[in-house]
């Protein structure tokens, strides 16, 4: 009978034939160091910068409705290009949204600027 060691540390394998870990710690810390050495998937690059920027608009925006250099927010690591959904309003103004979090865009005297807001049930 072949002697079964454990892919993470190497230590025999008591237990069913197709095991292949010897305890849970083992198994955990052995997918977990693969997936760091894997290069990181498109999908977690999208979903890490999506909850950057809501962090971001949040943080930024605690009345629901503020004013913001666009430096500023770019110098926190919000990236405009990441975004979940959008809302025109009746001006034509389309205000771009992250979550429940939006964003507009505006130059004013030169400079960039994003106006914040948050989403209202009118905006359905």
């Amino acid at each position: 009978m072949e002697i079964l060691k454990c892919l993470f540390c190497g230590k025999e394998i008591k237990g069913r034939s197709d095991k292949k870990f010897c305890d849970v710690h083992c198994k955990s810390t052995y997918h977990y160091r693969r997936a760091l050495a894997e290069a990181p998937r498109f999908y977690n690059k999208v979903d890490n910068q999506l909850k950057r920027n809501r962090r971001i608009l949040k943080s930024f925006n605690k009345a629901g409705k503020a004013t913001v250099r666009a430096q500023v927010l770019q110098d926190q690591g919000f990236n405009s290009k990441f975004f979940t959904h959008y809302w025109k309003n009746h001006k034509g103004d389309v205000y771009l949204f992250v979550y429940e979090y939006g964003f507009l865009r505006k130059k004013e005297n030169n400079i960039e600027k994003y106006i914040l807001i948050q989403w209202q049930d009118y905006m359905d």
